[in-house]
C-alpha cells in the first residue's frame, strides 16, 4: 500500500513521454514557422521590389513614348503653319481642332505668336483667343525658343496644368511663336488614362509621377497634384536622373517598398510603391494559414503519441503489479517476452527521425540559399571561398579563371539594369554549358564570374578560357548584340599556395587583359 501511495506522487511515464513528444513537435513547428516566416518575408520583399521596378520601368517607357508622340504632334502642327504661312485664322483654327480631336493627347492646343498673343486655341470654347499670354512661370522657357515641358501651375482658366511647347519658325528662320499643348492635371486626359488605368493592386501598390522639380504630376489623390515632394529621397534621386529601388519613408512618414524610374523625354520620374504594412499583413495572413494547416496534424500526432506512450508504459505497469502481488505473497506468473518493445521503440525512433529530417531539410534550403546567387543560379562568392580552402587543405592542383564582362556599365546605361541582368544570366548559362563534369562555376559579384577547374594546369585552362571567350564574342546576347569578356588565369600551386593570393593573381591577370584592350585571356605571371 505504501508503495502505491508513493507511486501516486510521481510523474507517470506516459505523461512524461506524451509531454516530451508534444514539446518536441511544438518546438519543431515553431522553428519551421520562424524559418518559413523569415524566408517568406525576404522573398516577398525582394519580389515586391523587383515587380515594382519592372512596372515603373515599363510605365516610364510608355510615358516617354507618349511624350515623344506629343512633341511629334506639336512639331507636325508647327510644320503645317510653316508650309501654309498665308493660312487665315479659320483654317488654322480648323487644323488645331482636328489635331486636338484626333490624338487626344492634350486638353487644349494653342498657337501663341512671337509677341505672346494667343492667335488660336482648340477647343475655341475656352475663349481666350486674342489675349496676351503672360504666364511668368513659362517666360524663361519661351524666351529660349526651344522645346520645353513646364512645371505644374495654375493657368488663366483656374486649372492646374502643365504645358508642352514647340517653337514655330518660318522657312527663312524667323521665330513666329510656339505651338503649345496643355494637360489639365485634375481632369481626364490620355496621360491620366495610361497611368491611372493600373490603379492599385491587392497590396495597395500605386504609381505617382513627379516633374523635374519634384512636383506631383500624377497621384491617385488628385488633391495632392502640384505638391512639392522633394523631401522624399527617391524623388531627389529621380530629379538627378537616377533609377533604382529600395525601402523609403515618404513625406508623410509612411514606409514603402518602392522602385523609381527616370523618364528621359520630359525629365520626369515615376515611382511605383507598396506599403510595407501591406506586405506585413500578407505575411501575417500567411503565418495564420500555416498555423491552421499545422494544427490538425499536430493534434493528430499528439493523440498518437499518447496512445504510443500507453503502449510503452503497459509492460512497466504489468511488471509493477507483478512485483506488488509478489510482495503481498500472492502467486504470480512471470510475463513472457514480446517483440512489442523493439517495434514500438523503432516506431518512436522513426518519429523523432522524421522531425529531425524536417528541420534539416529547411536548414539545407537556407544553407543552399546562402551559397547561391539568386539572379544566375550559380554558386556565390562564399561557396568559392569554401571550395578553394578545402582544395588547399587537400593539396590538389586546380586552375582559376576569373571572368569580367567588358564595358558592362555601358550595357546598363544603354539598355537598363533589367537588360543587364539578362546579359548576366546569358553569360552564366554560357559558362555552365562550357565547363566539364567536376568543374565549378561561380558568380563572384557584379559582372565578375569565376570557374574552378580541378586537376587542370595553364595550357588546358587557357584553351578552355579561349573557347568560352570566342563563343561569347560570336553569340548574340539578350541586348541584340554580342558581348565580349576579359579573363585572367592562375594555377594552384604553381602561382601560389594561398587561396587568397591565388585569386588576387588571377584577378590581376584579368585586369591585365582589360588594360591590354579587353576581349582576351591572360595567365598570371609566376
Amino acid at each position: 500500500m505504501r508503495l502505491k501511495l508513493e507511486a501516486n506522487r510521481k510523474i507517470k511515464l506516459s505523461t512524461l513521454l506524451t509531454g516530451l513528444v508534444a514539446t518536441s513537435v511544438l518546438c519543431t513547428a515553431l522553428i519551421l514557422l520562424l524559418t518559413s516566416y523569415t524566408a517568406e518575408k525576404q522573398s516577398l520583399l525582394n519580389t515586391t521590389l523587383t515587380l515594382n521596378y519592372s512596372k515603373a520601368s515599363k510605365m516610364s517607357l510608355t510615358v516617354d513614348s507618349l511624350f515623344k508622340s506629343m512633341r511629334a504632334s506639336l512639331r507636325s502642327t508647327a510644320q503645317f503653319l510653316e508650309d501654309n504661312v498665308s493660312t487665315d485664322y479659320s483654317e488654322v483654327q480648323s487644323h488645331l481642332e482636328i489635331v486636338n480631336d484626333m490624338n487626344r493627347y492634350f486638353n487644349s492646343i494653342l498657337w501663341i505668336d512671337e509677341s505672346g498673343v494667343i492667335r488660336n486655341i482648340a477647343p475655341d470654347s475656352i475663349g481666350i483667343q486674342g489675349q496676351t499670354f503672360t504666364e511668368k512661370i513659362l517666360k524663361e522657357d519661351m524666351e529660349a525658343k526651344k522645346s520645353f515641358v513646364s512645371s505644374p501651375y495654375i493657368g488663366p482658366t483656374g486649372r492646374l496644368i502643365i504645358v508642352i511647347g514647340e517653337p514655330y519658325f518660318t522657312k527663312d528662320g524667323a521665330f513666329r511663336g510656339y505651338i503649345v499643348g496643355t494637360i489639365y492635371l485634375r481632369e481626364e486626359n490620355i496621360l491620366n488614362e495610361i497611368i491611372g488605368a493600373h490603379g492599385t493592386d491587392e497590396l495597395n501598390s500605386y504609381y505617382f509621377v513627379v516633374d523635374r522639380e519634384g512636383h506631383l504630376i500624377y497621384h491617385p489623390d488628385k488633391a495632392r497634384l502640384g505638391e512639392d515632394v522633394t523631401p522624399n529621397p527617391f524623388v531627389r534621386k529621380l530629379i538627378s536622373g537616377q533609377s533604382g529601388k529600395g525601402i523609403v519613408i515618404n513625406t508623410r512618414g509612411k514606409e514603402f517598398a518602392a522602385a523609381y524610374s527616370y523618364i528621359t523625354e520630359p525629365g520626369w520620374g515615376i515611382i511605383q510603391q507598396t506599403p510595407t504594412s501591406s506586405i506585413k499583413e500578407r505575411l501575417k495572413d500567411s503565418v495564420q494559414k500555416q498555423i491552421v494547416y499545422m494544427l490538425p496534424p499536430f493534434l493528430l500526432l499528439l493523440l498518437l503519441s499518447m496512445w504510443l506512450a500507453q503502449l510503452l508504459v503497459r509492460p512497466f505497469v504489468s511488471l509493477a503489479n507483478i512485483v506488488n502481488d509478489f510482495s503481498e505473497g500472492k502467486t504470480i506468473s512471470l510475463p513472457s517476452l514480446k517483440s512489442h518493445w523493439n517495434r514500438e521503440a523503432d516506431f518512436l525512433n522513426q518519429t523523432v527521425t522524421l522531425a529531425i529530417q524536417t528541420i534539416q531539410m529547411n536548414n539545407n534550403k537556407l544553407a543552399h540559399r546562402a551559397v547561391t546567387d539568386p539572379l544566375t543560379g550559380l554558386s556565390n562568392r562564399r561557396a568559392l571561398t569554401e571550395l578553394m580552402e578545402d582544395m588547399a587543405v587537400e593539396g590538389k592542383p586546380y586552375s582559376l579563371i576569373v571572368i569580367d564582362i567588358d564595358k558592362f556599365k555601358g550595357i546598363n546605361d544603354t539598355y537598363g539594369h533589367q537588360a543587364g541582368d539578362e546579359v548576366l544570366k546569358h553569360l552564366a548559362g554560357a559558362i555552365s554549358n562550357s565547363v566539364r563534369d567536376g568543374d565549378s562555376c561561380f558568380r563572384y559579384g557584379g559582372e565578375e564570374f569565376v570557374i574552378l577547374l580541378p586537376n587542370t594546369y595553364e595550357e588546358d585552362a587557357f584553351k578552355m578560357a579561349e573557347i568560352l571567350r570566342e563563343s561569347t564574342e560570336n553569340t548574340i546576347s539578350p541586348v541584340g548584340q554580342a558581348i565580349t569578356i576579359s579573363l585572367g588565369i592562375a594555377v594552384y600551386p604553381t602561382h601560389s599556395k594561398s587561396p587568397d593570393e591565388l585569386f588576387r593573381m588571377a584577378d590581376k591577370a584579368l585586369y591585365q587583359s582589360k588594360n591590354d584592350g579587353r576581349n582576351r585571356t591572360t595567365i598570371a605571371k609566376s
